[in-house]
Parts: C-alpha cells; structure tokens; sequence
C-alpha cells in the first residue's frame, strides 16, 4: 500500500493544527514552512480537510485555520478518506479489467480477498485511531497501536491469510 503525498501531507498539516489545540490558529504559511511544503499545496490540502469538517477557517488579520473539533474526535480513518479514499473500494474491479470488460478473475478471485482483507485490517486500525492518539509520542502510540492491529473484526471470523 501507498500513501499518496496529498494523504500524507494532509495528515502532517492536520498534525500541526492538532499540536496547538482548537483554540489557536496557524497561518497557511505558519504550517506551510513547518511542513516544509509550498503554501499553495498547503492551501489545497487545508481546502480539502476544510471541506471534510476537520478544520475551520478565520479570514482576517488574525485569522488563520484551527481544528473544527477536538483530537479525540477526528478518527484517523476519516481523515484518510477525506484526504485520498480507501486502498480497497467495493467498484475496484471494475476499474481494473485490462481490455476486456469484466475482469478474467470476477468469478474466483483471490486477489480481491487480499485486498478486502487488508482493508479490514487497516479499517480496524484508522477507524479506532484518534488525532488524540496519534498526538503522543512515537514510543507512547506504539502499543496501543499493535493492540488495534491485533484485534478480530466484529464478526469473530478472523480474515483469510495467505
């Protein structure tokens, strides 16, 4: 799996938003320069988070972008999705037919059971993260991100391994 850079870099400026509170504000060109990223791609990536209800905007002299809610209640999945979508989508094999149509695999296929179950792993992760808990340091989200990870779906039917 890849994450695209507007994903990732979205995620860094929502990082930066998350580490001064939902009280205070940073300029385009604040969290531009902390990210090291041009402040148009800034703007597109604060755009786009703007739109998914995780920031809010102030115009003015002392205006500025600010989280929309607190940390704990941005999950990280959301965010991801907003941000770029899902690795696995329910359409993805329509996408991917080569030449023909339908794909020579839609009526057995493996491939799409990896896939499905590699976004189940990763769903059960993002969907139980918060910008609350990716806010701790490195060593101190460690643990309660392996618990995620190891975790059984809902259903108590473990995914398929290969």
């Amino acid at each position: 799996m890849k994450l695209t850079a507007q994903e990732e870099y979205g995620f860094r400026c929502l990082l930066q938003l998350g580490r001064h509170g939902v009280a205070e504000s940073l300029t385009i060109s604040e969290i531009s320069k902390a990210e090291r990223i041009s402040a148009p791609y800034t703007a597109k990536l604060l755009r786009i988070l703007r739109r998914g209800g995780f920031v809010r905007s102030v115009r003015g002299k002392v205006g500025g972008y600010s989280l929309a809610r607190p940390p704990d209640r941005i999950v990280i999945g959301d965010v991801l999705d907003t941000l770029g979508g899902r690795l696995f989508e329910a359409d993805f094999c329509k996408s991917h037919t080569g030449q023909v149509k339908v794909c020579a695999h839609s009526g057995d296929c493996s491939i799409r059971t990896l896939w499905q179950a590699v976004q189940l792993a990763l769903d059960q992760v993002l969907e139980k993260t918060t910008l609350q808990d990716v806010l701790r340091t490195e060593e101190n989200i460690r643990e309660p991100v392996k618990t995620l990870a190891s975790l059984k779906p809902a259903t108590g039917i473990n995914p398929p391994l290969i």
